[in-house]
């Protein structure tokens, strides 16, 4: 018997490719199933075969696991057990079994498990082969579809592309041969599964890997895309080479590159803009066909005021604010779109808006408010704490002027952040009194203007997951906490 077990082994994986290992985890757990049936259903039975004998002991076992989570005593015992004694919480006690007669097992059971682990062994054999190579971008034909997800054999591996990673309005259909992005890899209770794209960016970058040469050759690189897809895109080019002109060499003699791109995404039209290392200048390029005549660029807020003329502000915007999403994905910042009449109009109530807080806030005249907005200053902060050099600089002010404006700019912000702390502790004490809160939350929502139970009461979970970064289901419960005397 036991060489007959070495035998089939033996046989099983020269046939199907499969390490040995497989083939004898499989022939165990068929034998333990096959012993179950013998017993209490719910025992766990081990079986274990000898690599290199043949032979094989069986063993029914039970897991030690903590008293409140005793389910059945068929396989499990807890500390009150005689034999918890010397063992820890995950250990096994075990009792050797009889062994059942490998002969008698029921033919097809066993065949079943042992066949299930060789596919599974050799479905992920042939995945890390395929993975080994990392192919990001894949071309296959589609097998089947299934619920509006297409399944696509791509070599001996069958892929998903999911119905929501399809290109809008895209007719795929059963024999067709596509290309996608291979974008994660999920392991699942039937083995892994590759799932492609078609609408991620990363497919973009891929396709004008494939056209053209140079950015394989390291001349050219592409920095960010961003896409709607099926509609619009843009890429961004970076030369490594400035005998390349890295937009001209994209698209292609007579547009022959970017049209192969725009004929595998359906038509998608793709904008391609230079890179580069200045921010404001990158804005300006993605933001392509439209002129921009300035920018304000806010480091603190990462957002640009892009400014371009009348005539231009529809073509700067795009059909349903396109174009300056696109432009916003690919450089990262959020863009906010002025005309030359809006900017100046900002500007003039941001100039007057920072005068009334000089003139309040340090006790002095117009004039003197006007003067240290002209010369740039915006915040009391400022004012306070830059270099002495930079406000000497100031013609319009002797030094004891600078050294008072100085004073009392820190005692406006001491002031502000006293009142501040009181403002906190006193919500605090308020907040506290909610079942679920603590103290630093509580606190932290004071701080940032959520100062009582209905002001708790009146944010949505999204608002208040972004102002604590608390788990969504924590703030589900306490805003239904702070709603409760609203239904009382």
């Amino acid at each position: 018997m036991s060489r007959e077990i070495l035998l089939l082994v033996d046989a099983l994986a020269h046939e199907k490719n499969v390490s040995k290992e497989v083939i004898f985890t499989a022939l165990e757990l068929a034998l333990a199933s096959a012993t179950k049936k013998k017993y209490h259903e719910d025992a766990d039975i081990r079986v274990s075969i000898n690599r290199e004998t043949g032979d094989y002991e069986t063993f029914r076992r039970w897991q030690y696991v903590e008293y409140d989570l005793l389910e059945n005593s068929a396989y499990q015992f807890d500390e009150e057990s005689e034999h918890a004694k010397g063992r820890q919480i995950g250990d096994y006690y075990e009792e050797p079994l009889e062994n059942i007669e490998f002969g008698r097992i029921g033919a097809q059971a066993a065949k079943q498990v042992i066949l299930q682990k060789v596919r599974e062994a050799e479905r992920e054999q042939i995945l890390e082969d395929f993975l080994a190579r990392d192919e990001k971008l894949v071309t296959g034909q589609i097998k089947r579809m299934e619920k509006g997800n297409a399944i696509i054999e791509v070599g001996r591996i069958e892929a998903l592309l999911p119905r929501e990673n399809m290109i809008p309005k895209e007719n795929l259909r059963v024999g067709d041969r596509v290309r996608a992005y291979l974008s994660r890899v999920e392991r699942g209770g039937r083995g892994p599964q590759l799932i492609l794209s078609r609408i991620s960016p990363e497919f973009l970058v891929r396709l004008f890997e494939l056209e053209v040469p140079e950015i394989e050759e390291g001349l050219l690189e592409i920095r960010a895309a961003a896409r709607d897809p099926g509609l619009r895109s843009k890429i961004a080019v970076k030369t490594n080479d400035q005998r390349l002109d890295p937009v001209g060499t994209c698209v292609g003699m007579r547009g022959s590159r970017v049209q192969a791109v725009t004929g595998e995404l359906a038509g998608e039209r793709v904008d391609i803009v230079l890179w580069s290392m200045e921010p404001a200048q990158f804005v300006i390029n993605a933001m392509s066909p439209a002129e921009v005549s300035s920018i304000v660029v806010d480091e603190d807020a990462h957002s640009m005021d892009v400014v371009v003329d009348e005539e231009q502000l529809a073509l700067a915007i795009g059909r349903n604010g396109q174009n300056v999403r696109l432009a916003s994905e690919l450089t990262g910042w959020t863009l906010n779109i002025l005309t030359v009449d809006q900017a100046a109009q900002k500007n003039q109530d941001e100039f007057a808006g920072v005068t009334q807080l000089f003139m309040q806030k340090l006790d002095v005249d117009e004039e003197v408010a006007e003067i240290l907005v002209q010369e740039g200053f915006s915040t009391l902060e400022e004012i306070a704490y830059v270099p002495l050099a930079e406000m000497n600089e100031i013609e319009a002010f002797d030094e004891d002027t600078i050294e008072e404006l100085r004073k009392r700019a820190r005692a406006a912000l001491l002031t502000e952040a006293i009142a501040k702390e009181e403002k906190v502790e006193e919500a605090a004490d308020d907040l506290l009194q909610m079942t679920g809160m603590d103290d630093k939350t509580a606190h932290l929502l004071a701080s940032k203007g959520v100062a009582t139970m209905d002001d708790l009461a009146e944010l949505s979970v999204d608002e208040l997951v972004e102002l604590t970064k608390m788990d969504s289901e924590r703030a589900k419960t306490l805003i239904m906490t702070a709603r409760e005397p609203w239904f009382k």
